[in-house]
């Protein structure tokens, strides 16, 4: 290795350590309660030296929203439109990626997810997330769920994003709880919400086998090959990722 690559790696390494301890930190005594000295100091390194990565706190902040909002976007996607297996199945693997990553990154999720520098850029930052997830949230629904009437996308939209956001806090406060049961709960609320729409679009235009024909007139609980074991149709979630991730808490 060249001495250009070892300055290299050892730059990148370093750049690491300074967010992984940041990340820890913040989520840990808040914004407002950590210094970059203490950043420095738990990362190995002096203060001159942390200067040469981050210009400031809040640049640190910014960016270590912006590469988990970047990370946390692609694989839950990538998992609805392009992974195995019926959309039913492809939605529990959504959401099992995206809580998957909260799960290897609880340090980050306290931050991201629970703003607390009190800082305007910041602020609007994790307002802009939100508005993205949001869009990703209702143009996925357009795609997989046509009957929904247009008014209601972007509740909707808002609702699927609150409710992943509101259990990955839950779960970051008790951790003994399984990752399994979050994505079963994300998914009955899909389902459920996916179970209200009549007519033959209800399944998207990229459902896979049978649909239920006439399953309208035996009851929602009726058998048949579209059914699930809790009776409701096989039908795509949107996802809880977006381009923008997942950052910062409810409004």
């Amino acid at each position: 290795m060249s001495e250009i690559d070892r300055s290299r790696a050892a730059r990148a390494e370093a750049r690491t350590r300074i967010e992984e301890v940041a990340a820890r930190l913040f989520a840990e005594r808040g914004f407002a309660g950590t210094t970059i000295g203490e950043i420095a100091a738990e990362a190995g390194l002096s203060k001159p030296m942390l200067y040469r990565h981050f210009d400031s706190k809040q640049e640190l902040h910014l960016a270590l929203l912006e590469r988990h909002r970047d990370e946390l976007a692609a694989a839950p996607v990538r998992e609805l439109l392009h992974g195995e297996g019926d959309l039913d199945a492809r939605m529990t693997a959504m959401y099992d990626a995206w809580f998957g990553y909260v799960e290897s990154h609880p340090y980050t999720w306290r931050m991201m997810f629970r703003d607390t520098t009190g800082d305007a850029q910041v602020q609007a930052f994790h307002h802009e997330l939100q508005r993205r997830q949001r869009e990703t949230d209702m143009a996925l629904l357009r795609e997989f769920v046509p009957g929904l009437p247009e008014a209601e996308l972007e509740p909707l939209g808002e609702a699927i994003r609150s409710a992943l956001y509101g259990l990955a806090l839950w779960w970051l406060d008790r951790p003994e709880q399984p990752r399994e049961l979050l994505v079963a709960t994300m998914t009955r609320i899909t389902r459920g919400l996916i179970s209200t729409v009549e007519g033959p679009n209800a399944d998207g235009p990229n459902a896979e086998g049978p649909n239920a024909e006439g399953r309208n007139a035996e009851g929602p609980n009726a058998e048949g090959p579209g059914a699930t074991s809790t009776g409701t149709p096989d039908a795509p979630g949107p996802s809880g990722a977006s381009p923008s991730g997942a950052a910062g808490g409810t409004d």
